[in-house]
This record gives structure tokens, sequence and C-alpha cells, in this order.
């Protein structure tokens, strides 16, 4: 299963998050103080670890300025752990973390494909039939599916909806990228696709994929994910991304047989209190 763990984070800077505390570096200059860089921190429940993530700017780095920034976001997060993440997995990034007494806890790996390369044909299962999303009929049993088939994920799994709400109401938001896998009229799975920019420029993304535990075993999600993956390709894309789990070796390797290669990789840490 592929999903996106950084597009909540896109959402709580646009809408304002009551829980998070907003970070800034400032560098005097003759006129006004400049930024030069920026952490978003996330406290959230009390009960669970914080999240961070910040950025420097390209000529104020090297300068400690990224230190200062963690150093300050673990502040914010006393007394809970504090996750941080490193998109790239830059080797900079793991020394600051390693100086700043953070541990690397989870990897979440980037994957492109070619979408000007030819897709498999793959038998959708007897009984199956595969459907685009309906605004205003679908959304509770979407959210029901979505929390079993993640249960276990850290991010997607808590997706309420509000949260779902808000990914409408993006300009990305697209139903016709929306697909639906139903037997009997039970959904049973799902692939969200998003398009990023516009022009020769734009990549698709197979921004979630998810199957119903019940369903498990039927194909599905190679199914749902070519269905996704054709309607980009029909768009005039020539590339699409996904994340996925790295250490989620079986839907690796599905994806991999669909012509999906590593890209990248983006790294968490964690530090204790």
């Amino acid at each position: 299963m592929a999903c996106r763990h950084s597009t909540s984070r896109q959402f709580d800077l646009r809408a304002g998050a009551p829980s998070a505390t907003h970070v800034l570096a400032l560098e005097a200059g003759s006129e006004h103080d400049e930024l030069v860089g920026y952490a978003f921190v996330d406290v959230g429940d009390p009960t669970q670890d914080a999240t961070a993530e910040l950025v420097v700017h390209p000529t104020a780095r090297c300068r400690g300025i990224g230190r200062q920034l963690v150093s300050a976001a673990v502040k914010v997060a006393q007394p809970a752990r504090l996750r941080l993440w490193a998109h790239g997995g830059h080797p900079g990034a793991a020394a600051m973390a390693a100086h700043s007494g953070f541990t690397r806890v989870r990897d979440l790996w980037q994957m492109r494909r070619s979408l000007e390369l030819p897709l498999p044909e793959v038998a959708t299962p007897e009984g199956i039939t595969i459907r685009t999303f309906e605004p205003g009929v679908d959304e509770s049993r979407w959210l029901a599916v979505n929390a079993r088939a993640f249960a276990e994920h850290p991010e997607q799994g808590e997706i309420t909806r509000a949260d779902l709400d808000a990914r409408k109401a993006e300009p990305w938001f697209d139903p016709a990228g929306f697909f639906l896998a139903e037997r009997a009229g039970e959904l049973l799975g799902f692939h969200w696709t998003k398009v990023h920019g516009s022009g020769p420029a734009a990549l698709g993304e197979v921004y979630v994929v998810g199957v119903d535990p019940s369903a498990q075993g039927l194909g599905l999600g190679t199914v749902l994910t070519l269905a996704g993956l054709r309607h980009l390709a029909a768009l005039g894309l020539s590339t699409v991304l996904l994340y996925v789990e790295a250490d989620n070796a079986a839907a690796i390797k599905v994806y991999q047989r669909l012509g999906f290669a590593h890209h990248s990789t983006d790294v968490m840490y964690l530090r204790e209190p």
C-alpha cells in the first residue's frame, strides 16, 4: 500500500493547526530582518509524539541555523518525544540529527516510473467492479475502509471526515482520478491519484492505495494501481511517483513488477525527551 506521509502537514500550514508552534530564524538586515529558516512543530496530543519539519534557505545553509531550529523544536516538544522528518536522506541531515540526539527509526521510499513505457495487462477479479469516487455519496464508506486498511499506519489511518473534506476542497482534487473497487456494492479498496504541477514538468502520483483486510489476496492492489496509472497516462503525464515504507517488502515487490524503481528516501528521526 502506498501513501503520502507529509500531506497532513501541508494542510496544517494552510489551515492553521491549533497544536502547532511556528519557529522562525531571522537574520538582521539593513532595512528589515530576513527570514532564513523555519520549523513547524506539532505537539498535538500530549500523550503522543510531537512531529517537526524544518527548512533553511539555501543561501543560509552550513551556518548552524538548522541545529538552532532543531534545538528550538526539541524545547517546544518537551516533555514528549520528537519525530523529525528529513526529506531526501541527505548526509548533512543525518549528521545534524545524530549531533542533536536523534535516532533513525523510519525510512520512506519514493519510487518512480515512466508512463511512456507500456503498462501490463491484469484481469480484474470476477465479481469486482472498478468505478470512480462520487462526492457526497462515498465519503463514509471510504473513511471506514481507509481506517481498516491503514490501522497500523501513523498518519493515513487517522484521517477524519474533516481531513477528507479539506482534501476534496484542494484545486488538485479530481474524482475522475479516484478509483474504487466494489463487490456486490461493498467497498473493498481504492486508489486515489494526484497530479503535481502542470505542463511538461507535471508529475502524477499514486497518492494512496488501500485494500480492506477482508479483501487481501485478490490482487486488488495491482488492479487499482494500474487503473490509476492508465488514467494518469491518458492525461499526458510522462512520470508517476509514489511513497512506500522501506520495510514493506510485499508492496515494494508489487511496485517493482509494475515498473517502479527507487528514486529517493525520506527519513524519520526520533529523539527521546
